[in-house]
């Protein structure tokens, strides 16, 4: 997956000019040896604001994009805050444990510079990543550094992203509304094209010499079909969309598409276009249905968190009860009001799924061709259950004046057939019931989450953190009310 940045992280040891700088340098030596991965140690002690420029002109010049302050003792308020000032990356904030057991010259005191410099930062409203409990020893530091590159990845890989769009939202889906002011904040551009701008380049790519090898490709990943006839159009929608991103992600690096998929498309292309989506997913381009903006955005988000395919759901329907008491009442520990069925049509990457197939969209054949035995523009979909284990559901949205939120909730895929059609699989969320109602519904938030297919709420909380999301949603624990949840039950 090469649709995201490579963070290349640098490490500058602070010190107070009262406190012994060999003890800061010291530790620092410590830190770099303790990190078995890659990390430029920068020889430069910062001491003043003039070591804080030459810190930062060694950092540049050695391709650092993501910075490690190491507060070795107290270490200095204003130049150890002006590194995050002026550093163009993503800036961690950690601290030396006293763990020599020499408490007179080797006393550092990080821990109580560690207030002053939290404090600094506040004044200045300067972001940055400060681990959960950020003093430690130089083995312990190590592993809060390897805590920040997702993040560090995520803030970075933001800053040159381009989500590209064709068509509005499907008539009367507002809840795939996106207000694009939330996305300049955070630093990514839209590209808004229309359906028929699509139409145009994948007319173009009719006759396109690279469709045969790409339907070889795609016969050998799904095995025979009978919904295969459509593969050279899909193969030439494939290579439209890459072709666009090519030419149009201009100043940026990175994309993701949030394109329209129905009815017209249908009508117009003749297939659905949910297994391209999934293979480009699976290569690390996000594609979200129905023009979900933010839905693509987060997970994009996910992806650079956990370097694995992400993919887009419906919160979709509950566990009929028949299927809750055969297969979950007495193997898991879940009432039925914990689970639901997360679901689309078919878009999820093939890693993803059990025995993968591409099939047709049920729900649209019933609309755009209910006269037909067997289905025609309404195949393309990848289908199956998906995989069982740790997932995490999450989306970042704004609202219409332009205020962004999130949520986050860890749970699990569980190991039982759905006996439905989709890409679709039970998933399971402590006390889901409760955040459905006092978040999902309380705060507005529309029916697609993203899912990342491993537990990735701690890392996911601080990116949104530290993009300066103030309202992170998750789901309590029995006895934890919501703010706006009624204490009153019966």
């Amino acid at each position: 997956m090469n649709n995201m940045e490579t963070v290349r992280l640098g490490m500058v040891a602070v010190s107070r000019s009262c406190f012994p700088r060999t003890l800061s340098e010291k530790r620092r030596k410590a830190v770099k040896v303790s990190y078995k991965e890659e990390l430029y140690e920068c020889p430069v002690i910062v001491e003043n604001e003039r070591d804080m420029l030459n810190a930062l002109k060694d950092v540049q010049d050695h391709g650092v994009n993501a910075l490690v302050v190491f507060l070795g003792n107290f270490g200095p308020e204003t130049p150890e805050t002006l590194l995050a000032k002026h550093f163009p990356g993503p800036v961690m904030y950690v601290a030396a444990a006293e763990g020599d057991g020499d408490l007179h010259d080797g006393r550092g005191d990080a821990y109580c510079g560690m207030l002053n410099c939290s404090y600094n930062l506040s004044l200045r409203s300067l972001r940055s990543y400060i681990p959960e409990y950020p003093i430690g020893s130089d083995r312990e530091v190590a592993d809060m550094i390897e805590s920040f590159i997702p993040i560090a990845r995520t803030v970075l890989s933001l800053k040159k992203l381009k989500i590209i769009s064709f068509g509005p939202r499907p008539q009367d889906f507002l809840a795939c509304n996106a207000p694009i002011q939330g996305l300049f904040d955070l630093g990514v551009e839209i590209e808004e094209n229309s359906e028929l701008d699509l139409l145009v380049a994948y007319n173009k790519h009719a006759d396109d010499s690279r469709i045969p090898a790409l339907v070889k490709e795609m016969q050998n990943q799904i095995g025979s079909s009978p919904y295969s006839g459509i593969l050279d159009r899909l193969a030439q929608y494939e290579l439209t969309l890459l072709d666009w991103a090519d030419e149009h992600k201009g100043e940026r690096s990175y994309v993701a598409f949030a394109n329209k998929c129905w009815p017209a498309f249908q009508t117009e292309f003749k297939f659905v276009p949910c297994y391209v989506n999934s293979r480009l997913t699976e290569r690390g381009i996000p594609v979200s249905c129905e023009v979900d903006i933010y839905g693509a955005l987060s997970e994009y988000i996910g992806l650079c968190v956990t370097q694995l395919p992400v993919t887009l759901l419906d919160i979709n329907n509950t566990v009929p009860a028949t299927m809750y008491e055969q297969h979950i009442r007495t193997k898991r520990p879940y009432r039925n009001d914990d689970l639901f069925m997360g679901f689309h049509c078919g878009n999820t990457a093939c890693s993803l799924l059990k025995n993968p197939h591409m099939g047709y969209q049920l729900i649209m054949k019933r609309d755009l061709e209910p006269e037909l035995k067997h289905p025609d523009i309404t195949r393309g979909t990848m289908e199956g259950d998906l995989i069982s284990g740790p997932v995490t559901i999450y989306r970042l949205q704004s609202n219409a004046r332009g205020q962004l939120k999130a949520y986050i909730a860890e749970g699990e895929v569980l190991d039982v057939p759905t006996s439905s059609f989709g890409s679709i699989g039970i998933i399971g969320i402590d006390e889901m019931a409760r955040f459905y109602r006092y978040v999902l519904l309380a705060k507005a938030y529309p029916h697609h989450t993203a899912v990342a297919f491993r537990h990735a709420g701690k890392a996911l909380f601080e990116v949104f953190r530290y993009l300066g999301i103030e309202d992170i949603a998750f789901n309590q624990k029995p006895g934890h009310l919501y703010a706006n949840e009624n204490p009153f039950k019966h």
